[in-house]
């Protein structure tokens, strides 16, 4: 299709119409063509495409609602508008039933066929639009975008595809940083439900005065300051999926409400007695053992047991050294590219030191790490002097950086490389190949560090 010019494609047996619209389209500045019939039509449109189809309803070779009903199926994006000399309501119906965008009846009013033809056109942009918006959501929410190698990385990736298809309510447990919002995000947008809303309610960040509100809803002067009715986030969320991230901070009385509201979808907004109903998703994030909780009695057993149907644990970043690697260099790609810098990677030393801080943040502050060197860096590679003091200080004070105070970085790093390199080895059963895909290395790269470590012997005596 034209990329300057809107196509429009006409389709009547009556070639004087036929010619006429044409005619009219063309001088309204328009890509325009036509067929006579339903074969010929399906093979223009099979070579050349439309952005709009204007069709007859009574044509030789087949009908219009035939040809509605293939454009549909193999040019969903393709706007239609159908026309016929005998108009009926009932056709009218039975057409925009059957997909097309509107229903005109002969003679074709000039004005009228061209202000249909504008707003077709404004709504196949439309269409094209929100194909985009999900190509980036496919982008941004994949499973390709929870990164890791780790095989516990690998069991996380299982469960989100076998749970994301179900109704079952998610509990996700995890230290700050380390994926939890996207994982609940993901496991939306794997769903049946990913066409409704997904939405977030971080309870830690609302005061307790105000969460029974938020996610509830409230009734005009049911409290100072309820000036107008508000719906909350269960109900917004209908349809779709709630996500209640730190939920151990609910207070007591909160936890009641919720516990009902989980079982049954079922609530009261604050100030209201009539009883609302929704359809809801519930996928919950905590960064406590909430197991530790109930016993210290800070959280309700009954309400645990309940939201604690399928449980996905994330590791720390401390847990899986051998994704840092992995992780940097897709946070170098991702900043490079906003930034419209050109940076080739990490050298050796500071990778060897990115994977001896324990980093606290996690993923988040290892993002956010990467973020400031692209920034900061002034090579084409980014080196261990790029990184954030507090990681380059809390690595050389660490036991094992005061053993090689008097050595060169490289050397200092040996030790720390051999063992992950040995540990990403034991996980992949000693195979070469799948080891330096996970390190993000060569083969070559990869036999020469097992030389140097002495790593090609044990091995051997590992088989």
């Amino acid at each position: 299709m034209s990329a300057r010019k809107p196509r429009i494609f006409v389709v009547d047996d009556d070639r004087i119409i036929l010619d006429s619209l044409q005619e009219m389209l063309t001088l309204e500045g328009y890509d325009v063509a036509g067929a006579t019939g339903l074969s010929d039509a399906l093979s223009d449109l099979e070579q050349t495409g439309a952005h709009v189809v204007i069709s007859d309803i009574n044509m030789s070779g087949g009908d219009g609602f035939e040809l509605l009903q293939i454009i549909r199926q193999r040019w969903p994006e393709t706007v239609v508008i159908m026309i016929t000399g005998y108009g009926t309501i009932e056709s009218a119906v039975e057409a925009i039933k059957m997909g097309a965008y509107d229903y005109l009846t002969k003679p074709i009013i000039d004005d009228e066929l061209r202000l249909v033809v504008e707003r077709a056109l404004n709504q196949q942009s439309l269409i094209a639009e929100n194909r985009d918006l999900k190509q980036k959501l496919d982008m941004r929410f994949g499973l390709d975008n929870l990164i890791g190698h780790d095989y516990r990385m690998q069991k996380i990736f299982d469960l989100i595809e076998v749970v994301a298809d179900s109704k079952v309510t998610v509990l996700v447990q995890g230290d700050s940083g380390t994926g939890k919002s996207l994982v609940a995000r993901m496991i939306h947008h794997h769903s049946p439900r990913r066409d409704k809303p997904c939405v977030e309610v971080a309870c830690g960040a609302i005061p307790e005065s105000l969460l029974e509100s938020e996610l509830f809803g409230h009734m005009r002067g049911s409290f100072t300051g309820a000036v107008a009715d508000k719906i909350g986030k269960f109900q917004a969320a209908h349809e779709g999926t709630l996500f209640l991230d730190e939920i151990a901070t609910a207070s007591p009385a909160l936890q009641v409400k919720l516990l009902r509201a989980i079982q049954s979808k079922q609530f009261e907004p604050v100030g209201s007695n009539d009883t609302q109903t929704v359809d809801v998703r519930l996928v919950l994030a905590t960064n406590k053992n909430l197991e530790e909780e109930v016993a210290s009695g800070g959280f309700r057993e009954d309400l645990f047991y309940r939201i604690n149907v399928v449980t996905i644990t994330m590791p720390t970043l401390q847990e899986r050294v051998g994704d840092i690697p992995l992780l940097a260099n897709h946070f170098l790609d991702k900043y490079c590219e906003e930034a419209g810098r050109r940076i080739s990677g990490f050298t050796e030393d500071a990778i060897g030191m990115m994977q001896r801080y324990a980093w606290p943040g996690n993923v988040r502050e290892l993002e956010n790490a990467v973020e400031r060197a692209v920034v900061l860096s002034k090579n084409q590679h980014i080196d261990a002097d790029d990184l954030p003091p507090r990681v380059i200080e809390e690595v050389q004070l660490s036991p094992a950086g005061a053993a090689f105070e008097n050595t060169s970085l490289k050397k200092a790093m040996e030790g720390p490389e051999r063992t992950v390199i040995e540990a990403a080895l034991r996980v992949n059963n000693w195979n070469r190949q799948q080891t330096a895909e996970m390190l993000d290395i060569n083969r070559t790269t990869l036999y020469k560090k097992m030389r140097r470590y002495g790593l090609l012997d044990t091995a051997v005596g590992s088989k």
